[in-house]
Order: C-alpha cells, then structure tokens, then sequence
C-alpha cells in the first residue's frame, strides 16, 4: 500500500500568523483512499530546506504532497525547490502562460511580469491546470514516487484534490479500499485510567485504537482498513462494542457529537430550561451552549470579578429568576498558587447543590478543563 507524506511550505506558518488546515483536508482525503500518512512537516520559503524535505519525503514515502509556495513572488521556492530535489531545471510553459493570461482576462485584469514565474516548472513534470486560481500546479514522476505541488490556497488546493489528484492517484498507484476512522468521546475519567482499561486493545493491528487527550476529556479514535466501507464499518463496530462495555458512560458520544450537545440533551430529557453564570471562564462556557442553538439553553451571564460561594449562589438564583429557568449552574474558576480551584452552584427545581474542583494542569489549559468540567456535570446530573 502507497505511503504518503505532506509538506506544507510559508514561513507564515512557521510564525502562527496563518493556521494550516491543509494537511487536515489533506489527511482525510488520502485516508478516505486507504493511503498511510507517515509523516507530515511544515517548512518556511527556503529552497534548499524545502528541497531537503523533499529528497527525505522521496527516500521514505511514494507520495509526496506539497502545499504553498507557488506563488509569483520571489519568496514562493516550491517551483525550484522541487526541481533542485529530483536534479533537473525549471521549464518555461508557454501554455502555463496562456492559462494564465486566460485566469487574469476572466477578472478583466492583465498579468503582471512576475506571474511569468508561475510558467515556469521543473523540466518533465506533468502540469496541472488551475481553473479556480493563477497558480499552475505539477506532477513530478519518478520511477517510485509522485511529488505533488498545490497551491496553499484551501479552496484551490481542494478542488486540484478532488478533481484532478486523486483520479491521477488511483490510477498511478491501483488504490483500493480505505481507511476509516472513528471516534468514541469520553469525559469524566483521565486517559491513564482508559489506557488501563483498554490496553490490549490498543496493541491491535487492525483495526487500531488509540488514545487523544484534551483538558477535561478524552477521545478514543477506531481505525480500520478494509476492502470497502462496509467491511470497515463491520470491523470497527466489533471493537467499538467492546470499548463502550468497558467504558460505559464515560462515553457521551462519537464522532462529531460534542459535550454542550450532550449536557444539554440531559436538561432536555429532564424538561428543564437552563442559563448559566460564569467567572473566570472568558465566556467559553456560555458560548459553546449558544452554539448548539439549543430552545433548552436560554442564556449565560459572563462575570468580570471573582465572587465567593455565597456570592455565586445569589447571583445564579437572581439570574435564573430573570431568565425564568428550571435551572442555573454558577461557575467561577480561581487561580491559586498551584492549582486552579473551580467552584460551582447548581439551582435546580429539586435543590441547590455546591462543589468544588481543583485542576493541577497547566494553567493555560485551565479553562478548557473548568469548561469541560462544567459540561459534564451537567450530562451526569440526574433528576433527584
């Protein structure tokens, strides 16, 4: 089965000024395909570093994509960094040059000298015309490999993808089959005590399980190769059962199901309205019950001081009372010296309840947990 590896290119990236979600996109299409992703790595516009990465990707991987760097400026490398790496020139392209004149005429603009750059690419590779951008992409062959280069652009790298790479893959290298994932959400329990649980569970083979860790929560990803979606599907369905036996209701959900979707599907079963009063929080808890666009969910209330316990729980009563809601949590994060304290209020029609939680983790991961925390707390809750 091919490997592949994918080469993103801009020092932008390297500076967090823009974030790469081409290799996202990237990743899942080539797994849709039952391609192995190795290895992925971001370089910043130097041609010998990209071209350093190339001659690597190129010893280890059949395919290898690259993303950016094909722009008309003098700090877009791909063209010759590709070159450089499989030892020939860069090619001018009359045609290259047509289509893009051809691009620039649609917007009834005419292109300047330098995108006369964007024609030029490396002697034999096999050109890829760009209908939803200037920037022409290439194919370079070797007797093992495929090196692509796409634009950074998202929208023109996907479409290049969808419409003009993965045909060319599945025919160069006889895919078949794929690779599908899925993922088992869990909160309440830390990934050492899943790990426990399920160990031999992650020595499989196929499909594989493995283990991602955020503040407060932690995902169980399923992996399985197979012939077809359906034998996939059959595969990870034995595994999942298994891992839902042990779990139990660590589990609040799979795939795309958050936790906000899952706490205030709890306050629905109940037939409580529900709002909240946050500190400390920066209003992360209040927006992501908004995003779940919930008729259950009525409102938050983001505090900018730090009140007590009494304070908190006459806050939350007074707020629940304007809002005229079953119930209110009140939540307030503090920061000590080595540690995060996490106070909460819950007033429901039943009862008010007070706990408080701690966090020892880094602090800038605070929130993410407090939040998590919170959401949880609110799935589990039951009506007594």
């Amino acid at each position: 089965m091919a490997k592949a590896e994918i080469i993103t290119i801009g020092t932008e990236l390297l500076l967090g000024e823009i974030v790469d979600t081409n290799s996202r996109y990237l990743a899942r299409t080539l797994r849709d395909e039952g391609v192995d992703l190795y290895w992925t790595s971001t370089v910043g516009d130097n041609e010998e570093r990209i071209a350093e990465a190339i001659r690597q990707g190129i010893a280890r991987s059949e395919i290898i994509i690259t993303t950016g760097g094909l722009g008309p400026t003098i700090d877009d490398p791909t063209r010759a960094a590709v070159a450089r790496a499989v030892g020939v020139e860069n090619q001018y392209r009359p045609d290259l040059w047509e289509q893009i004149k051809e691009r620039f005429a649609r917007f009834d603009r005419e292109p300047t000298e330098n995108n006369k750059r964007q024609a030029f690419i490396p002697a034999g590779a096999i050109p890829i015309e760009n209908p939803v951008g200037t920037a022409p992409s290439f194919i370079v062959e070797t007797d093992r490999n495929a090196i692509i280069s796409l634009p950074g652009v998202p929208r023109e790298m996907e479409y290049l993808m969808k419409h003009d790479i993965i045909p060319y893959l599945r025919k160069r290298f006889k895919l078949s089959g794929i690779i599908k994932a899925r993922v088992l959400r869990t909160a309440g329990v830390g990934e050492s005590v899943i790990d426990e649980l399920i160990a031999d569970l992650e020595t499989g083979t196929n499909p594989t399980v493995g283990l991602a860790a955020h503040a407060g929560s932690v995902d169980v990803r399923i992996t399985a190769k197979a012939a077809s979606v359906e034998q996939a599907n059959t595969m990870i369905a034995g595994v999942e059962k298994e891992l839902r036996a042990r779990l139990k209701s660590w589990i609040y959900g799979a795939d795309e199901e958050t936790l906000e979707g899952a706490a205030l599907q709890n306050m629905a079963k109940k037939g409580w309205s529900f709002v909240v009063v946050e500190s400390g929080l920066g209003g992360q808890l209040t927006q992501r019950l908004v995003n779940t666009d919930s008729e259950h969910f009525l409102g938050g209330e983001v505090l900018t001081t730090r009140p007590s316990n009494d304070e908190l729980s006459s806050i939350a009563a007074e707020f629940r009372h304007s809002r005229s809601a079953a119930a209110c949590l009140g939540v307030a994060l503090i920061a000590g010296e080595d540690k995060q304290v996490l106070q909460l209020t819950l007033i429901t029609p039943i009862k008010t309840r007070q706990l408080t939680r701690s966090y020892g983790g880094p602090p800038q991961m605070a929130r993410r947990w407090a939040v998590n925390s919170c959401l949880n707390f609110i799935r589990r809750l039951r009506k007594t």
